[in-house]
């Protein structure tokens, strides 16, 4: 059954959904989400994913605090109460 999730926007994501600290949307998956949010702010939508719908390299998603990866990725079932977090990857040296 679809919930409404909290996405918190990182600060250099924030001018592409109107300066937003977070968004609420509603689905029942991690994909679903960040889909109505990709279609909603179609410039972060090509921050977010490629060309074949999958997350870029350098975009990590949490969910709880938990890194997506470790649970069932974009698959990753959401419900009432749960919060998503996007963590662009930081390069340096």
């Amino acid at each position: 059954m679809p919930s409404t999730i909290k996405v918190h926007i990182p600060g250099e994501l924030r001018a592409q959904v109107g300066d937003q600290s977070f968004v609420e949307l509603v689905g029942s998956s991690v994909r679903e989400i960040l889909g109505s949010l990709a279609e909603s702010y179609p410039v972060l939508g090509k921050r977010l994913f490629n060309g074949e719908g999958r997350l870029n390299r350098f975009v990590n998603i949490y969910l709880n605090d938990e890194d997506i990866r470790f649970l069932e990725n974009l698959e990753t079932a959401v419900s009432g109460g749960d919060e998503i977090s996007i963590v662009p990857a930081i390069a340096g040296g």
